[in-house]
């Protein structure tokens, strides 16, 4: 099958990709393994016009817009991704099937790995948060504790910044060890520490109720923030060759372009900060990016065929074409 445009990964970036490729009337696919990042959470906030609604009813109303501008919808897992020199890329899919197409945006998201504390998986999303931004205000004047892990620079700035949600937050240091100047700056914002190594975030019932320390004591919360440590699935694009920034993650331009001609990267894959709104302005961006590439590809084939029948093509417009795919490229559109 011949696509101009194949997006790898349903979620925000994909489907806003995918919807925009289709509007462009690109024959365009949106390829999805069904493991959106934020699966566990129950409501997305912050979106307008969509705060609140559920991931699985975003998801479903963007997979349904992009088929109905003429896009297809493919539920399988990406396996690889191959240059090919007649078309541009071959997509390989779990199921055996070769999709062949002249560009790609990639939007496989990220993984949260998380602080290795019993119970902080299963209530992961639910009411172990890591976003303020996208959770905070469900959760303002609660009971807030923030628990330290591997990402240490995340979590201390989490800690200052969940308080203005609530002014009864506790930070667990955890396995972080807090120099003098940093716990100053905790006490000041009016933030309490209790320190020793977390065991277990408490559950009654189904609610949250307190994080236990390891010498026994139960300290009560209702909420509890957690710095992940974000690793990116990107491994379709280092495969491919695209460069790879000091901070460990696939460089891309303002539009999502990688170093690889005919492929784009949007979302968490290439931004760990990305919320949901944030993802779905990044994949539509990097569709035009993409799509005025294939313009540029375009124009070139039709004088190509133009010539080959005898056309007449004056140096006049000869120029002028040379002068659109110019001028954007100066503007970052090729």
């Amino acid at each position: 099958m011949e696509y101009d445009v194949v997006v790898i990964g349903g979620g925000a970036a994909g489907l806003a990709a995918g919807m925009m490729s289709a509007r462009s009337r690109r024959r365009v696919v949106v390829v999805d393994a069904g493991e959106p990042r934020n699966a566990p959470a129950t409501h997305i906030h912050g979106f307008l016009s969509r705060d609140g609604v559920s991931p699985a009813e975003l998801f479903e109303t963007g997979r349904n817009e992009v088929v109905g501008y003429g896009g297809e919808v493919i539920n399988d897992r990406v396996l690889a991704i191959e240059h090919d020199a007649e078309n541009g890329f071959v997509v390989r899919l779990a199921d055996g099937r070769g999709l062949s197409t002249r560009g790609v945006v990639v939007a496989t998201g990220l993984r949260d790995e998380l602080p290795e504390v019993a119970g902080v998986r299963e209530r992961w999303g639910n009411d172990v948060l890591h976003c303020p931004y996208c959770h905070g205000y469900e959760v303002r004047d609660s009971p807030i504790g923030v628990v330290g892990g591997d990402n240490r620079p995340f979590t201390l700035h989490q800690a200052s910044l969940v308080r203005q949600w609530s002014s009864d937050v506790v930070f667990f240091p955890n396995q972080i060890t807090l120099d003098a100047e940093e716990r100053e700056r905790l006490i000041a914002r009016g933030i309490r520490i209790a320190d020793g190594d977390v065991v277990r975030v408490v559950v009654d019932g189904d609610r949250l109720s307190g994080v236990e320390l390891a010498d026994g004591q139960v300290i009560p919360r209702s909420a509890v923030f957690v710095g992940p440590r974000f690793v990116p699935h990107d491994d379709l694009l280092t495969a491919l060759g695209c460069e790879v920034g000091e901070n460990g993650w696939v460089v891309t331009d303002a539009m999502g372009r990688t170093s690889v001609p005919g492929v784009w990267a949007a979302g968490n894959v290439v931004a760990e900060g990305a919320q949901v709104i944030n993802a779905a302005g990044a994949g539509s961006l990097a569709a035009v990016g993409l799509n005025h590439y294939l313009l540029a590809q375009d124009i070139e084939q039709a004088v190509r065929d133009h010539r080959a029948v005898g056309g007449v093509f004056s140096a006049e417009m000869e120029q002028r074409v040379s002068e659109l795919v110019v001028g954007d490229r100066r503007h970052g559109l090729l």
